[in-house]
């Protein structure tokens, strides 16, 4: 059957409108009375009910009741109120339209030119935990009705549905006589329309859940935030950020033109280092490089071949050594990160950032001096994000791709010390700085593509594999990783000779092409400009030395490990401790399923053994 579709009503095409007559209906009372003043002030005659109303007469303007205006009482605890053809007729009838005129004329209508409300908050209501029946009761029925009318007749009537509108439209209606434009009537309107539908969706989503059911429709509103230059790539335009309805952005921004990358970089890393901050009680920081970390790490002292390594004198506080540590994890990587603390900026972190080529940071707050450091930055363009406090985050997430809408709870799981305890080798002792250590890779590689590991000693990650297709793979690029990041501290890269005045960042890429030591011939000559003598190579044996010093290593893995190739492969970076998401080895091709006991072959490799029953 053909859907019976309405035509359109013919009536005046205007596009300023004077506002004679205005409806004031509001829950949150927020610039209410200047508002109203405003109005007043230019001859505008003020409709209002209930608390609303006794705001205005308390502010010594001139009110009439709606129950006056209709010659009808609010009846029924004020359910009823401005559902009446006084209201609604003032407010749908099409402006010199002749039936319309006429019904008016003949009811004693008139027309109501601009209607100020906001809606019951029953969002706030269910949040405080109401139970059922208050939560009913704060479902608004007259305010949605208003609102529907008021924006589909937005050709003649203005809707301001929030708070944040009524300076513009004070504006508005300085700039033209007291009237308000089409196209400003347009915005409103929109805007109405998606505070309905997120206020519907809220609702709807709240009912079924009480009744256990899915919601058989989701709505999603969304207020536009700010233009982002583009979105991944130059040609991906327009790009913005929004959030949703009712809703509010988990930053603010204090310095800087983020864009659509970075944002992306500083909700993930600053969501990663909360968690570490959450379950670690100890400052931590990322260093975030196209949607991954590039490393993490938490704010434990440096040993003498670290602070050698990272060229790092004197002392610094340990939210600075976090970041010290999370940027040195990969310097090559973390070249134009961005950054992620858990703690209030200090100066000295601000100091560790202002010498290094990064785009930006988020942390919950900052001292006056640090910002200052961090602000002037890049000329000024460097990115200050604030975290919001106590931000909440919704409990489901969604994600569009390619027309199809996915949603799923989001994952609160966060591991803890707590959650060392499903030991399933032979050797059980796993002490204090193993748990911090696999705490920490666990807690990274939740922030990366899936199919991800990380190892990491000292407090500190040293190697993430993110996103293979095969669980090996991650282990050697990871540990590829870890074998540059150890040999950073061999005598013979520290002894390396630089020339005079070269830069830091140049040092350590030359570093680490001497350790990879793959360097072609035609690389060879401008490799060699860094040097004020030609150094000798760092033989394949003297690394395999070396790399065998290297002990007390942790490795997390976000899901199970099909094969032993990949704790073989582990074993070479002094792996002892590892930590597997859901099953480990799901074939159990290494597990003696008569004493559920891993096979002794393994035990030279792996000291000790933890299973996770989620990723």
């Amino acid at each position: 059957m053909a859907a019976h579709i309405i035509t359109s009503i013919a009536g005046n095409e205007v596009d300023n409108c004077k506002v004679t007559r205005a409806l004031l209906s509001v829950s949150d009372k927020t610039g209410l009375v200047e508002l109203a003043t405003f109005l007043s002030s230019k001859g505008v005659q003020l409709l209002s009910t209930g608390g609303t109303a006794k705001a205005i007469r308390n502010a010594g303007l001139e009110v009439t009741d709606v129950s006056d205006h209709t010659g009808f009482p609010e009846i029924m605890d004020g359910r009823v109120k401005t559902l009446h053809p006084a209201v609604h007729g003032g407010i749908l009838a099409v402006r010199g339209n002749a039936e319309h005129e006429a019904a008016m004329a003949e009811q004693n209508i008139v027309p109501i030119d601009l209607v100020v409300l906001n809606l019951y908050a029953f969002e706030a209501t269910v949040a405080k935990g109401s139970d059922f029946n208050t939560c009913i009761e704060n479902i608004d029925i007259g305010g949605p009705s208003m609102l529907r009318s008021s924006a589909k007749n937005h050709a003649y009537v203005t809707i301001a549905s929030s708070p944040s509108q009524y300076a513009e439209l004070m504006a508005e209606m300085d700039s033209t006589d007291g009237c308000t434009s089409l196209g400003f009537r347009r915005r409103c309107a929109a805007q109405a329309f998606a505070t309905s539908a997120a206020y519907d969706s809220a609702i709807a989503s709240w009912f079924n859940g009480e009744l256990g059911e899915t919601a058989p429709v989701v709505c999603r509103a969304y207020a536009h935030e700010m233009p982002l230059k583009y979105g991944c790539n130059p040609h991906q335009k327009p790009a913005a950020i929004s959030r949703p309805i009712g809703g509010s952005l988990p930053f603010q921004v204090a310095n800087g033109t983020p864009g659509y990358i970075n944002l992306l970089d500083a909700l993930n890393a600053y969501q990663l280092v909360a968690e570490l901050k959450q379950s670690l009680n100890l400052p931590a920081a990322a260093s975030f490089k196209h949607v991954s970390p590039a490393g993490a790490a938490v704010g434990t002292p440096l040993t003498e071949g670290e602070a050698a390594a990272y060229e790092i004198t004197g002392e610094v506080t340990p939210l600075a050594l976090a970041y010290l540590r999370a940027r040195q994890a990969d310097p090559m990587c973390s070249f134009g990160d961005f950054a992620a603390v858990s703690d209030i900026v200090d100066v000295a972190t601000a100091m560790v950032l202002k010498k290094e080529v990064s785009d930006g940071i988020i942390a919950p707050g900052y001292e006056p001096e640090a910002l200052a450091i961090l602000a002037s930055k890049k000329g000024g363009k460097f990115i200050v994000l604030t975290a919001s406090e106590n931000f909440t985050p919704p409990p489901v997430e969604y994600r569009e791709v390619y027309g199809a809408v996915f949603s799923q709870k989001r994952n609160e799981t966060i591991v803890t010390a707590e959650s060392m305890t499903n030991v399933i080798t032979t050797k059980t002792d796993v002490p204090e700085s193993a748990v911090r250590d696999l705490v920490l890779a666990s807690i990274t590689i939740k922030y990366t593509q899936s199919n991800s590991v990380a190892y990491a000693v000292n407090g500190q990650i040293i190697g993430v594999g993110a996103g293979q297709q095969s669980r090996v793979d991650c282990v050697k690029l990871a540990g590829r990783k870890v074998s540059i990041w150890w040999c950073r501290q061999h005598p013979k890269v520290q002894a390396l000779q630089f020339k005079e005045g070269s830069k830091r960042q140049d040092r350590v890429n030359a570093r680490v092409r001497y350790i990879e030591g793959d360097i072609t011939a035609a690389e060879m000559p401008i490799w060699l400009e860094n040097f004020a003598v030609a150094p000798e190579p760092l033989t394949a044996e003297e690394k395999a030395e070396w790399m065998a010093t290297l002990d007390e290593t942790a490795l997390s893995s976000d899901a199970f490990f099909p094969f032993r190739d990949s704790i073989d492969h582990a074993s070479k970076f002094g792996v002892k401790y590892v930590l597997a998401h859901v099953c480990m080895f799901a074939c159990l091709q290494f597990q003696n399923q008569n004493q559920n006991q891993i096979n002794p072959s393994l035990m030279w490799i792996v000291v000790v053994l933890i299973i996770l029953n989620y990723r």
